[in-house]
């Protein structure tokens, strides 16, 4: 084999040897994002399932039994009745300032947390009653870059 064929042998071997590299690193990349992929899916149906429980509930304490009511007399302040506990709330401030951890097989230790604000028709969280609540779903793990969080405006109803 003469110097000519030696170099093209060895210039062949390094493309090879990039080649390789690199392929290696998109694979690798590749499995990365399906995984964090799976996680947020994951994270998003964790808060999906929430929001769902909280549409079971009646809108306020006080319009669990429907009735007119004013939006003075709506509960303050907004969590969880005394003696009240997951998962026996009736209504949805309840679960102001909820919080579970969730574990499954694939992720461990999932943390949802919940937040319940009075709110503007257009979302924006007031302190005062109205006829809007505003809930903050926010899921979150050391799996995640960053946390998940979900916004639903609710409006008064009876869950009868």
């Amino acid at each position: 084999m003469n110097t000519g064929q030696a170099l093209l042998s060895l210039g062949a071997l390094l493309l090879l040897s990039f080649l390789s590299v690199r392929f290696n690193s998109t694979v690798l990349e590749n499995t990365s994002i399906e995984t964090e992929n799976k996680v947020y899916l994951t994270a998003f149906s964790l808060a999906d399932d929430l929001i769902e429980e909280i549409k079971q509930k009646a809108f306020d304490e006080r319009t669990i039994d429907f009735q007119a009511i004013a939006e003075n007399q709506l509960s303050l302040p907004l969590g969880p009745e005394t003696g009240e506990v997951w998962p026996y709330f009736d209504d949805m401030d309840d679960y102001n300032n909820y919080s579970k951890v969730v574990s499954l097989p694939h992720v461990e230790d999932y943390k949802v947390t919940c937040k319940v604000n009075y709110a503007k028709s257009s979302g924006q969280s007031i302190t005062s009653q109205s006829y809007f609540k505003k809930i903050t779903i926010t899921v979150d793990s050391k799996f995640l870059r960053y946390p998940l969080n979900i916004y639903f405006i609710f409006t008064l109803h009876s869950k009868n």
